[in-house]
Parts: structure tokens; sequence; C-alpha cells
């Protein structure tokens, strides 16, 4: 086998059960990932075998683009559609206009707060293990950056937009915070990572033809 390997994963299955499908079809010795897609998230997975593994935190700094979905008029508490509903808002008259002088607040570097349900560690364990046990704990922002933020599709309860971000961006964060200065709420319907640096979808492959 190559020593990376490019997989489309897709929704519905962590990339650790990515991880599991290969190591079961072809035993490769030591693997791993370059970046956690979320259950939901779906697009560019890249795998790490052998020698490469210890290349992982190059690729994981490289630059990355999502297609995101955000429904509007609604907040879970996970930022995504598998979550509880915590909260309904109106949703105010849209426009382009409107939506893009909202997003250059985001262009650039930008402090962003984690989402709760990560796996950002605080104290020795996972931010979701604390969220699971309804427990608040204070998370400190971090500096990410935006590179690109382009309107893709919108109607007047949906919001698609392309994202080309830094290392430690957030997706589901990003997209409350968005919803959150167009005056309503909203969250993550359909995430789908195009691009790591250099890499792209299109060059990978699906995981039922590995």
């Amino acid at each position: 086998m190559e020593n990376i390997l490019l997989i489309n994963k897709p929704s519905g299955i962590t990339s650790y059960d990515v991880i599991r499908v290969i190591k079961r079809k072809y035993n490769p010795g030591k693997i791993g990932h370059a970046g956690t897609l979320d259950p939901l998230a779906s697009g560019l997975l890249i795998v790490l075998i052998g020698a490469a593994t210890k290349e992982s935190e190059k690729f994981m700094s490289l630059k990355k683009r999502y297609i995101v979905k955000i429904q509007l008029g609604i907040k879970t508490d996970t930022g995504d559609l598998e979550g509880k509903i915590i909260n309904k808002l109106e949703i105010p008259v849209l426009n382009k206009i409107k939506i893009e002088k909202v997003l250059k607040k985001f262009k650039g570097k930008i402090k962003q707060i984690p989402h709760i349900y990560s796996a950002i560690k605080y104290k020795g364990k996972k931010l979701y293990e604390y969220a699971r046990a309804g427990i608040q704990v204070k998370i400190k922002p971090r500096i990410i950056e935006i590179y690109r933020i382009k309107i893709l599709n919108y109607s007047t309860k949906e919001l698609e937009l392309e994202v080309d971000c830094s290392k430690g961006t957030y997706i589901r964060k990003l997209a409350e915070d968005i919803a959150e200065k167009l005056g309503t709420c909203g969250v993550v319907s359909k995430l789908i990572r195009e691009k790591i640096g250099k890499y792209s979808i299109a060059d990978s492959i699906k995981l039922d033809n590995i």
C-alpha cells in the first residue's frame, strides 16, 4: 500500500471507523489519520501508513477547504443536526449584501472559542466529556485564520458557504457565530471537507473501493 491514502469519508461514521476498515482489510501495521472529521461530516480524510504517521503534524497544519450548509433558526447543544434542540429564533429577511457584510467580520485572523462538543482536552478530559456530564468549563479562545468565505447559495432558512481556513478551526462554531451575527441562530446541516493543502477530494477514493 502507499504511505498516504486519500479517502472520501462518508457521513454517518467516525474517522476512526475508516481506520478500522483499512486495518481489517490490509493489516498495514502503524496507521493513523491527519485530522478528524465529525461523524456527520463527509469528505477528504488523509490516512497515513507506516513512516508517514510521523508526518501527521505537517499534514494537520495545512489549510483546509470546507463546504458547509447552515440551517438557520435553530440551535442544538452539539452545533449540528445530531444534537438536542436548545433554542429556536426567528430568521430575519436576508439578502446577499447583508450576508457578505457579516462574513467580512470573520475574514482574517480571529479569536474563536472552540465548541464544547469537541475533543480538545481540559484538565485531562475532552471537552465533550464535560458537556455530556452537564459540567460547565471556561474555554479559552484560540486564534484561527479564515482565508476566504464564499457564498454558494442561500434561502430563507439555509445558507451554504465555501470556507478556506487554518488548522484548529471549528466549522460548527463558525456556523453558530455567523448565524448569531445575522440575528438568529443556526446549526451545521451538512459539512464536506474538499481540500487539505494540495490534496483534493477529487483525487480521493471511496471507502467501499479500497
